[in-house]
């Protein structure tokens, strides 16, 4: 979802995940279930955030148009703190600290560590981030990958 302007198919999407929580057919569900509802939308959020955005009346009912900008608030604020960590995770690689990491020791633990990527990957993420000393700019690339946005 990121900083992405939700389609009407993601929209439905949750209006029909939303829907399951339903149990009175009335189109609302408690807030208490909010939390749940955002982790079967692909989220993750914390009791404290989620409840700041209904509040302590537990018993409160809300429809789909009261849930939807938690939903988008609680995806903004995680997108943000999701490229916030692997901006920190670069960092440790980050020699010369000034902001890059060498395209050919990126390459190798993208290669090596957890899923795997191949050479062709490789090449494809670093397209456009790579500057004439073979380093890459992890901010602008980590929000290309997080954010879906282009470099200025």
């Amino acid at each position: 979802m990121s900083r992405q302007t939700l389609t009407e198919e993601m929209i439905s999407e949750y209006q029909d995940t939303f829907n399951i929580f339903d149990n009175r057919g009335d189109q609302k569900v408690h807030v208490w279930q909010i939390g749940e509802i955002l982790r079967a939308c692909g989220q993750n959020p914390t009791e404290a955030e989620w409840k700041k955005y209904v509040g302590d009346d537990q018993d409160r009912r809300i429809n789909f148009n009261e849930f939807l900008p938690i939903l988008k608030e609680v995806a903004k604020n995680r997108d943000g703190s999701q490229a916030a960590d692997f901006i920190e995770g670069f960092k440790v690689f980050d020699k010369e600290q000034n902001g890059t990491i060498g395209s050919a020791e990126l390459r190798h633990l993208l290669g090596t560590l957890g899923e795997k990527m191949t050479e062709e990957e490789c090449e494809q993420l670093f397209q456009g981030f790579e500057d004439s000393q073979g380093n890459i700019n992890y901010e602008d690339l980590v929000a290309s990958v997080v954010f879906g946005e282009s470099r200025g």
